[in-house]
C-alpha cells in the first residue's frame, strides 16, 4: 500500500502538468484573434469615428432607416466594457445574437453572419479582445425609431431571416473559393452591406452580394461577376489593397476603411482567395433602384 501511495505521490506533479498543458491548449491564440479582428473588420464598428479615438472603445454610429445604431464598448472594462462576460457570453453573442441577460441583439451587429465563424477562430477572438487595454468609455445607447427600440420585436426578424450554424462549405470547391467563402461569407460579412433588403430589413438572400442600397441609404457595388468580369485579377487586387480603381478614381467612405483596415491587411493567401471565391459566384444583374 506504501509503494502504491508513493507512486501516486511521485507521479501527481506530471499529472498536474499534463492537464495544465491540456487547459492551455484550449485557450485561444491572441495573435491570430488580432488578425481575425482585422479580417472582420471589428474596429471599424467599434471605434468612435474621430482623432485619437480608443480602439475598440465604442460610439460610431451607424445611420439606417430604422434609426441609428452606436458600437459598443468592447475592451475587457469589467463595467464600461466586456470584462465580466465569459468566454460562453461571447460564443452565445456571436453564434446566437444573445446578449448575456438574454436579451436579443438588433441585427446591426452582423451576428447572421458570424454565426458561421469557426470555434477555433472565435477562442482566437475572444482571446484577443481579452488581450487589449480595458477603457471606461460608456456605450452610447441606440437612438431608435417606434416601434424599432424594441428588442423583443428582433425574435420575429430572426424568425424570418436568421439561420444559425457554422460555416459550411459547398461540395468539390477548390481549397482557395472554400477559404475565400468563409472570409466572404463569415469573418468580412461582406452580404451584410452588399446584398439587398426588403423593407423589414431581411437581406434577399436569392440576391446575395448583388449590390443596391446599404448603411446610410449609399449605393453599394455589385460584387458578383456581372461587374467585377470587366477587372483584371491585377485590378481587383490593387483595389483590395488600396482603393485604386482601374479608371484612375480612388474609393471613398466606408468601403476605404474597409480597404484600410481588412482587405489591405489580409495575407497573400487570404486575399486570393477572396478574390478566387468573388470570381467563383454566378452573375447577378444590378439591383433595380
Amino acid at each position: 500500500m506504501q509503494s502504491r501511495i508513493s507512486l501516486i505521490a511521485l507521479a501527481a506533479p506530471f499529472l498536474l502538468l499534463g492537464a495544465s498543458a491540456g487547459g492551455a491548449a484550449d485557450k485561444g491564440d491572441a495573435n491570430r484573434g488580432a488578425y481575425l479582428a482585422k479580417a472582420g473588420g471589428c474596429v471599424g464598428c467599434h471605434t468612435e469615428d474621430r482623432k485619437d479615438a480608443v480602439a475598440f472603445a465604442g460610439g460610431r454610429a451607424l445611420k439606417t432607416p430604422f434609426g441609428a445604431f452606436y458600437g459598443p464598448n468592447i475592451t475587457p472594462h469589467p463595467a464600461a466594457g466586456i470584462g465580466r462576460w465569459s468566454e460562453n457570453d461571447f460564443m452565445r453573442a456571436m453564434r446566437e445574437g444573445v446578449r448575456p441577460d438574454g436579451a436579443h441583439y438588433f441585427p446591426a451587429f452582423p451576428y447572421p453572419s458570424y454565426t458561421k465563424i469557426s470555434d477555433a477562430d472565435l477562442r482566437d477572438l475572444w482571446a484577443f479582445l481579452q488581450s487589449i487595454p480595458p477603457s471606461g468609455r460608456a456605450s452610447r445607447p441606440h437612438d431608435l425609431s417606434f416601434p424599432f427600440r424594441w428588442r423583443s420585436l428582433v425574435s420575429i426578424w430572426k424568425w424570418l431571416s436568421f439561420t444559425p450554424g457554422v460555416f459550411e462549405a459547398k461540395p468539390k470547391l477548390t481549397p482557395a473559393v472554400r477559404r475565400g467563402a468563409y472570409l466572404v461569407q463569415a469573418l468580412g460579412h461582406c452580404g451584410e452591406c452588399h446584398t439587398p433588403r426588403n423593407s423589414l430589413g431581411v437581406p434577399k438572400h436569392s440576391r446575395f452580394l448583388a449590390g443596391g442600397k446599404g448603411p446610410e441609404d449609399k449605393k453599394v457595388p455589385n460584387l458578383t461577376p456581372t461587374r467585377l468580369k470587366k477587372w483584371s485579377d491585377a485590378e481587383l487586387k490593387e483595389f483590395l489593397l488600396t482603393g485604386a480603381t482601374p479608371d484612375g478614381d480612388a474609393v471613398s467612405g466606408a468601403m476605404d476603411e474597409v480597404i484600410r483596415n481588412t482587405t489591405s491587411q489580409l495575407t497573400p493567401d487570404d486575399l486570393a482567395a477572396l478574390m478566387a471565391y468573388l470570381r467563383s459566384l454566378p452573375p447577378l444583374p444590378d439591383e433595380p433602384r
